[in-house]
């Protein structure tokens, strides 16, 4: 069910703190999370993001509302390694949103243990043209009280 994501993840202050369950499948022979899995982590945390928000993932986004956002930088720095041994908390909060790009800032942790930070820049493009386009009103509308809100990540 699509709304299962959704339900891990829950917004305080405009950060979204979002669930994931590290498996033994994500790691690597070393017993930690494959170093690529940490940016696939934080797309999880967004596209859950956007089906908290909007009650629409990316799926919907790009099939049904006639938009996408296609990233156009990502970052990490990593601090600590990520396993199995404990849920990895996620926390996303969009940081600055331009009249056609969204920047989003990001943390995970594990029992308390600050592991990894992101940055995270997508664009609003037409999915038909693949042209940028402005956010759409109504996504604007719900970005903009989180974008001014005091919550934090780190």
């Amino acid at each position: 069910m699509r709304d299962e994501g959704a339900a891990r993840g829950a917004f305080q202050d405009g950060v979204f703190n979002y669930r994931i369950r590290v498996g033994w499948g994500d790691c690597d022979p070393a017993q930690i999370a494959y170093t690529a899995r940490l940016p696939d982590f934080g797309l999880q945390t967004i596209d859950a993001w956007w089906e908290a928000l909007m009650g629409y993932g990316w799926y919907e986004m790009n099939r049904d509302k006639g938009f996408g956002t296609p990233f156009v930088h990502l970052s990490c720095d990593f601090r600590a390694p990520v396993t199995p041994r404990h849920p990895l908390i996620c926390k996303l909060k969009p940081v600055k949103l331009g009249t056609r790009s969204l920047e989003f800032d990001f943390a995970g942790f594990q029992d308390g243990v600050h592991c990894y930070d992101g940055r995270y820049v997508s664009a609003f493009v037409n999915t038909t043209t693949f042209r940028p386009i402005a956010a759409p009103e109504d996504v604007r509308a719900a970005i903009e009280p989180l974008v001014a809100a005091s919550g934090t990540v780190r």
